[in-house]
């Protein structure tokens, strides 16, 4: 997820916010949704490699459910990685097309997939972001997360440089 300022509510962006689907992905997807995960997450410059490929994202889909958001014409301009663990939710990969980050899309993301894990019976949805990606925790806690602790850092990505690294753990209560 970009660091955008939200822009301004236009009638186009009142009429692109009305136009979205949410939807689970299926495996056909994942060749589109490969390049658009890896586009919102150029922003890591400080790990080795693309954010995700086919195996990784097969293996995600395996454990876990893809929820994607569909413009009108069926485009591809965000997803979100959700897992049930027992009565909570887990939400990982918020990513929106650079394209239309800014715009709102990732708080609906958040929100449809949260919608899901209330439905699911869930009390809580816990989220994990990298330290090194200061704007996240500021941007989730518009979303109404607190931080409740840290985690060790373990990603199939290595990092560039020898930063320290780790996940800052915020919940949210449904």
């Amino acid at each position: 997820m970009g660091h955008k300022a939200l822009l301004p509510m236009t009638v186009s962006a009142a009429l692109y916010l009305a136009a979205l689907r949410f939807r689970l992905a299926a495996p056909a997807d994942r060749a589109a949704l490969i390049p658009l995960i890896n586009a919102a997450f150029a922003i890591e410059t400080f790990l080795e490699g693309k954010r995700t490929d086919e195996p990784r994202l097969a293996a995600m889909m395996e454990k876990g459910s893809i929820l994607l958001a569909e413009g009108g014409s069926g485009q591809f301009l965000g997803c979100v990685y959700t897992e049930l663990r027992g009565d909570r939710g887990y939400l990982g990969m918020l990513a929106v097309d650079p394209v239309h980050q800014g715009t709102g899309l990732a708080r609906r993301l958040a929100a449809a997939a949260e919608d899901r894990f209330r439905a699911l019976g869930c009390v809580a949805v816990d989220i994990s972001v990298l330290n090194l990606r200061p704007e996240l925790p500021r941007i989730y806690r518009r979303y109404g997360y607190v931080e409740t602790g840290t985690e060790e850092f373990r990603m199939a990505r290595t990092l560039r440089d020898a930063a320290a690294c780790h996940c800052i753990v915020m919940t949210k209560p449904l």
